[in-house]
């Protein structure tokens, strides 16, 4: 199925077929029940109709602007491209996309209104995920006023960072939670992660990012563990860590934190869901999370 769609009624067919062939996208005719059908599985929608039947029809549909579809709307005249809905997640892309029609996009935002970048947009070109979404809205709301270095990291390395710092790396689906004992080695952790991992499928390159508490930040072992799987380490403060729910109980409510490897690896995930609740290797507690 294609990731694009155009929605259109009858009589505006013709200029839909015009949009569609551009985009290489499908189209669809209007019914009362359409914007139901394809919000779950599109990735962008171009809604060539009065903006206030979009509104009313998407509103109820709406759940999260990470996982929303980007939604444009464009006039019946093929004048104008308005992102609607996902501005920072595609729709502002989409709609300068349109200009290739000859449509004026008509953006909103207020970074890329003022000719900046959002942390978003510099995760989509770079090809990266804002692992600490909360972030962007101090982040965001800073580059309206100002330049905001943006640093380059080569890893393995550690990165501390507080809630006005928006974190990218790499894409991937799935984030790993890790607690230890003092003193863990670097194999037993390698091994205790990579056992998790095969015993769910997940292969090392799904993994977008491993997580743990600051508490550990003096473990050489579980550093040089995560280098050797070619991956990130995040280092999460208390509040972070104690701030999620559902978790399983845990020995660590003895230093002040609900758990380690279950919340650290919801902290970082996109869609707080448990792949795999946490389990202990030898030395080494494991949980996965997407």
């Amino acid at each position: 199925m294609n990731d694009t769609v155009v929605i259109t009624f009858p009589y505006s067919r013709g200029e839909a077929d015009r949009i569609a062939a551009f985009l290489g996208a499908d189209v669809a005719d209007y019914s009362p029940g359409i914007f139901d059908t394809v919000f779950p599985g599109r990735k962008r929608i171009v809604a060539l109709m009065s903006m206030g039947i979009v509104v009313r029809k998407i509103a109820p549909l709406l759940e999260d602007k990470w996982t929303d579809p980007a939604v444009v709307v464009v006039s019946p005249d093929l004048r104008y491209a308005v992102p609607l809905l996902g501005g920072h997640h595609g729709a502002n892309e989409l709609a300068k996309e349109l200009a290739g029609l000859g449509l004026q996009p008509v953006i909103t935002t207020a970074t890329e209104s003022r000719g900046r970048d959002s942390v978003e947009t510099l995760a989509e070109r770079t090809g990266t995920e804002v692992v600490n979404r909360d972030s962007t809205r101090q982040v965001n709301a800073a580059l309206l006023d100002a330049d905001i270095p943006v640093y380059a990291v080569q890893g393995p390395a550690i990165v501390l960072a507080g809630p006005d710092v928006s974190i990218l790396v790499k894409k991937g689906e799935y984030t790993v939670g890790i607690g230890c004992r003092k003193g863990i080695g670097a194999a037993d952790v390698v091994d205790a992660v990579r056992a998790a991992l095969a015993e769910n499928r997940i292969p090392e390159t799904d993994v977008l990012v491993y997580a743990t508490t600051t508490k550990k930040f003096n473990e050489t072992g579980l550093i040089e563990a995560v280098g050797a799987l070619s991956g990130n380490l995040i280092f999460l403060d208390d509040d972070t860590i104690n701030a999620q729910t559902g978790l399983s109980p845990s020995r660590a409510s003895r230093i002040g934190l609900l758990g380690v490897a279950e919340p650290c690896a919801l902290a970082t995930s996109r869609r707080k869901m448990l792949v795999m609740g946490k389990k202990v290797y030898g030395s080494v507690t494991v949980a996965i999370a997407h």
